[in-house]
């Protein structure tokens, strides 16, 4: 199964949802709030988690400065249409399981990419 390290600015509402289905999902504000950025995708990737995140400096740390990441699942969802979010990382993690494993994966409404050539 998938292990999450959920970062601050992930809607708690993906924490709750993927727990409920009994996915292990560590929650940044819960053990480490105000991280910084580089030790939260180094927390995620030593312990071998996906990110869920919607700070797009992520993807700055994985593309731009070639951080490793074991995986990142990028949120950007607008506020009128949250509430259909949980559902859509759901659905996504279902379906895709272990394929989400060191891609960087960008949500928004109505359409994923997945980018399978992150640095690992």
């Amino acid at each position: 199964m998938i292990d999450f390290l959920a970062d601050e600015s992930c809607d708690f509402a993906v924490v709750r949802a993927l727990r409920n289905e009994g996915y292990n999902v560590i929650a940044v504000a819960e053990v480490t709030p105000a991280a910084d950025d580089e030790d939260i995708i180094g927390l995620a990737y030593s312990e071998a988690k996906i990110l869920l995140t919607e700070d797009k400096d992520f993807g700055r740390l994985v593309y731009a400065h070639a951080h490793p990441s074991g995986g990142v699942i990028l949120i950007r969802f607008p506020s009128n249409i949250r509430r259909t979010l949980p559902k859509v990382i759901l659905d996504l993690v279902r379906d895709m399981k272990q394929q989400l494993v060191g891609c960087f994966v960008v949500v928004e409404p109505g359409h994923i990419r997945i980018n399978r050539s992150t640095v690992e």
